[in-house]
């Protein structure tokens, strides 16, 4: 009987360089985009700024593990049969760190699609499958953990299954659901409905990304059995769930920076910022509410009762400065008060 044939160094050990390569590449990115963010909107809400802050603390971890996988068979390793049988200590965390960083991000953007819409049923939609990737890709780290060595890569085909394409379902979904709840956000203002237009397109592209890497990821695991091909793709997809946060599909960074001389006041993120209709109705609404406001205040030092009732001073806040003015002329006894 012939004895097997010893493992492809570089169809085993090469494609994980690659992606070791390609993650440490995007983290680079990732880190401009973070001090953009970081910079620009110092203001923000807390806890946006406490999510990019865990998401760039799980992308670090992330990116050291990934050179430490690769360190290990390279250099600790070199040279050993162990080395082409026995998966490297830091890949068992792989998945877990990839679903810990893409289920908190999709669940973002549903959160967004809530606020968005009102509607729970496209957010429900897409936590679902979030969630159950988040469980897969779990059971993925212990299953490579209780099977470290390379050949028992394959029989962990159901797992795999359910972490990427439970993934790759979000990301479709969410990407539909953003599209829809943009297009109608469209207000008629040229300046919004090109942010809107412009987001629109980069949700398409982003979430394309995303959902094409991990079915990439996927088939290649599937139909390329005793490789690792599927690592080209897979160390790289936090990074492109990330940026995709920050820079473009849900627009942490997109946002238009207050400090640009080009942002006008009609400039807004629909995703984030109240449109210019509804900024102008609010704006409406709370002149209408100083008005009455003032009307009591400047009553009660004058000690003129305050009239008419309220409900017309909200109606029409003019009038109702009308007369006060006349009032304060006419002063607390009726008789007309000459000007001092």
């Amino acid at each position: 009987m012939a004895p097997p044939s010893p493992p492809n160094v570089e169809l085993l050990l090469g494609p994980m360089l690659i992606g070791v390569l390609l993650n440490t590449t995007l983290y680079g990115v990732l880190l401009v985009q973070m001090l953009m963010y970081y910079t620009r909107y110092k203001r923000d809400r807390k806890w946006f700024r406490y999510l990019a802050l865990y998401l760039l603390i799980a992308e670090t971890a992330n990116v050291v593990f990934d050179i430490g996988l690769i360190y290990e068979p390279l250099i600790v390793r070199y040279g050993t049969a162990r080395a082409l049988e026995v998966s490297p200590l830091l890949l068992r965390p792989d998945a877990a760190v990839t679903v810990a960083i893409s289920t908190p991000i999709q669940l973002f953007v549903a959160w967004r699609v809530k606020v968005l819409t009102k509607s729970y049923f496209f957010p429900v939609l897409i936590a679902i499958p979030s969630l159950i990737s988040f469980a897969g890709g779990l059971s993925v780290t212990i299953m490579v953990s209780l099977h470290p060595s390379f050949s028992s890569f394959n029989n962990f085909h159901p797992f795999v299954i359910t972490w990427l394409s439970a993934t790759a379902m979000s990301d479709v979904i969410l990407s539909g659901a953003l599209i829809y709840s943009l297009y109608n956000r469209k207000t008629g203002a040229r300046t919004t409905d090109r942010y809107v237009n412009r987001l629109i397109r980069l949700t398409v592209q982003t979430g394309s990304i995303t959902a094409i890497t991990s079915l990439l990821d996927l088939l290649v695991f599937l139909f390329t059995p005793g490789t690792t091909l599927q690592f080209i793709w897979d160390f790289p997809l936090s990074k492109l769930y990330t940026i995709a946060l920050l820079s473009t599909q849900v627009s942490l960074n997109a946002r238009p920076w207050k400090e640009d001389a080009r942002v006008s006041e009609d400039t807004v993120n629909v995703l984030f910022d109240h449109t210019p209709v509804e900024r102008r109705i609010s704006s409406v609404v709370v002149r209408h509410f100083h008005s009455t406001l003032l009307e009591v205040a400047m009553a009660e030092y004058t000690s003129v009762p305050p009239h008419p009732p309220l409900e017309l001073h909200r109606r029409r806040p003019d009038l109702a400065h009308r007369e006060l003015s006349d009032d304060l002329e006419r002063g607390t006894d009726g008789q007309k008060v000459s000007p001092l």
